[in-house]
């Protein structure tokens, strides 16, 4: 599945079609900040010449961080480090009997001067990656800025609200 746009600021890849349900949350984080992204299927062993050209491409085009999700051995994330000096996000999934523990080693643990920004497990992961790209992006992008402080806002707010709530229900 390729979801394309006129210039992708953010690629985000999976290892597997299978693990559309886990990443598409990360879409729907990045859709709501209204940034940019290639959303596919790439694997760092069933299609490694398609990784590098896709990465060498997106780059071309202006391509700014990097999102890759996969599990057990998880090399997708390193995979794209190694063939890109912009910031990669991982998000492991968990897809084999260990867990999810097999792809978090994998995707935390890469050599010095190949760092890849390792977030949580499956789609909490998946959102988490795309609040961390669209960080990255706002440091050069004032209005993106504007519409996370605004979410994080939005978030404070519901939290708020639905403490409020529960102690309403609670009160005696």
């Amino acid at each position: 599945m390729t979801t394309m746009t006129t210039t992708a600021r953010v690629a985000v890849f999976m290892g597997s079609a299978s693990d559309e349900d886990t990443v598409r949350p990360c879409t729907e984080v990045l859709d709501s900040l209204g940034i940019s992204y290639l959303f596919t299927v790439s694997s760092a062993h069933r299609t490694p010449e398609r990784t590098e050209t896709l990465v060498t491409r997106l780059e071309a085009e202006g391509c700014q961080v990097f999102i890759c999700a996969a599990g057990m051995a998880a090399h997708l994330a390193g995979a794209v480090a190694a063939r890109t000096q912009k910031p990669v996000i991982g998000i492991p999934v968990a897809a084999s009997a260990l867990g999810g523990m097999d792809a978090l080693l994998a995707t935390v643990q890469m050599p010095p001067g190949f760092p890849v920004a390792t977030v949580a497990l499956d789609k909490a992961g998946a959102r988490n990656a795309a609040w961390l790209a669209a960080q990255i992006l706002a440091l050069a992008d004032p209005a993106l800025s504007q519409r996370l402080a605004a979410a994080r806002a939005k978030m404070k707010a519901d939290a708020e609200k639905a403490g409020e709530e529960l102690e309403a229900r609670y009160r005696k």
